[in-house]
């Protein structure tokens, strides 16, 4: 997240739920803490390719289909 809005977002926060001075200052840093931690991990599950299991269907006497015979000359 962008330092400016980071920091604006924060500051209502703080305003909006602190209750004196010292409750304000301790909010701040606790929100603005937390919305730094947003961004900051990368996302796992694009982290690693997928590998895929495939079966090869091998069939030891495979069943041979018979080829159409076509008649060109009649």
């Amino acid at each position: 997240m962008n330092n400016f809005f980071r920091t604006i977002i924060a500051a209502w926060g703080a305003k909006k739920l602190g209750g004196g001075c010292l409750s304000t200052v301790v909010i701040f840093v606790v929100i603005y803490t937390l919305l730094g931690k947003c961004n900051n991990q990368p996302a796992h599950a694009a982290a690693r390719p997928a590998y895929l299991k495939t079966q090869l269907n091998r069939n030891p006497n495979p069943v041979k289909q018979p080829v159409a015979q076509f008649n060109f000359f009649r």
